[in-house]
């Protein structure tokens, strides 16, 4: 695979590196983390000299890290895998502050417990954070189709695979490395079969209120154990919680979240749904464009622009309330139709909510008005939901 999209966090990226010591770039394995930082070359302010944590001929240069890396203050060090050393953070505290100056360091990260309290205790005020995510939509040339997106999900490798059974297999290879190896290294010391099953379960149940307590007792385990698993999973990016938005009114709220995996192509492969004629006849089908839309929003909204969703006990509920410093600003709709219509309960809680600015997001190129303000957006459009906010 000779092909590469350019990335639009590139600019973020080399902004950071002109104002912090340290710019740490997370992101699940193969998500294009080491490509993206191989391309800043030439564009940074300083020469980069890389190192892979994963490479003992790199790791043991290392061994004493302060006689190592002092001679390269005019450089920009890229320690990749970052993670796997976690007893480098107080040392590189030091470092920096002898010599503190913008673009020192760049983190690469498959995320971790250890690498965010290990930074986090170390390195306050001297890092930022990026994460890089799967392609999102806004990224993509023309020649790919928002449809290929969906059913491949936005890993490079699998996204632009040569046809679907080479991309399936890399998914499936991307899953096993992960439950045999990946998710040992974070922590989770569980038998790969147990969690390859909750893994399936949540594909299964992707944009649905999260159940601890029946996944629970599906797998034969404690909720506390099911917690914890979550908790990491989160933690590497395979799945994402959405907060109810929780305001003071004299309906009783859903307060449960609901919970979404963070990319389709994986969920896919995860249901055994080899093409995109078999999704379009799959049970799964509504919920796997609504956990596409949904990453795609969370992974280009701007910063500042919380999003959520709104249920009540009584029924009404919305699928995303983007919100700012808790005021919500814009309503949001997910249908798997290109003739939708308002609902009750999307109407009912625009006035709970007090909100003017609804869309219906829907597989159709470009939108139209429906009634009562309400517009359909199409999902080259979506970048019109914070437009103006």
């Amino acid at each position: 695979m000779n092909q590469y999209i350019p990335r639009r966090l590139k600019g973020n990226i080399l902004a950071l590196a002109e104002y912090f010591p340290v710019v740490a770039i997370v992101g699940p394995r193969q998500v294009g983390k080491t490509s993206l930082v191989q391309r800043l070359h030439g564009h940074l302010a300083k020469e980069t000299v890389y190192l892979d944590m994963e490479n003992p001929d790199d790791r043991i240069k290392l061994d004493q890290p302060t006689l190592f890396l002092e001679p390269l203050a005019n450089k920009t060090v890229i320690l990749d895998e970052i993670q796997r050393v976690p007893e480098l953070f107080p040392v590189l505290r030091g470092i920096i502050d002898r010599n503190r100056e913008p673009g020192r360091f760049i983190f690469l990260g498959s995320a971790s417990p250890d690498l965010i309290r290990g930074t986090s205790e170390s390195l306050a005020g001297r890092i930022a954070f990026i994460e890089l995510t799967p392609f999102m939509i806004d990224e993509l040339p023309e020649t790919i189709d928002f449809r290929t997106h969906w059913l491949r999900g936005g890993f490079p490798d699998s996204l632009l695979a040569p046809d679907e059974s080479m991309s399936s297999v890399w998914r499936e290879n991307f899953i096993r490395t992960y439950l045999e190896q990946d998710l040992a290294d974070l922590g989770l010391g569980a038998e790969p079969l147990l969690i390859r099953r909750l893994w399936q379960m949540l594909a299964h149940l992707s944009g649905q209120l999260l159940n601890k307590h029946a996944l629970a007792s599906s797998l034969g385990i404690h909720s506390t154990t099911v917690s914890r698993y979550l908790d990491l999973m989160e933690s590497a990016f395979l799945i994402q919680r959405l907060p109810p938005f929780l305001v003071n009114t004299k309906k009783r709220l859903v307060k449960t979240p609901k919970m979404y995996l963070r990319d389709t192509g994986i969920l896919h492969q995860l249901l055994r749904i080899p093409s995109f004629v078999d999704l379009s006849g799959h049970p799964i089908m509504g919920s796997s464009w609504e956990t596409w839309v949904v990453n795609q929003i969370t992974g280009m909204k701007p910063e500042g622009l919380d999003v959520s969703f709104y249920r009540t006990h009584d029924g009404t509920e919305v699928d995303l309330v983007l919100s700012r410093s808790t005021k919500p600003v814009t309503l949001v709709e997910i249908k798997y139709s290109t003739t939708p219509r308002v609902t009750r309960g999307f109407t009912v809680a625009s006035a709970d909510l007090n909100v003017e600015r609804r869309f219906i997001v829907c597989p159709v190129e470009y939108g139209f008005p429906l009634s009562n303000g309400v517009r359909v957006l199409g999902f080259k459009e979506l970048g019109q939901l914070w437009e103006g906010q």
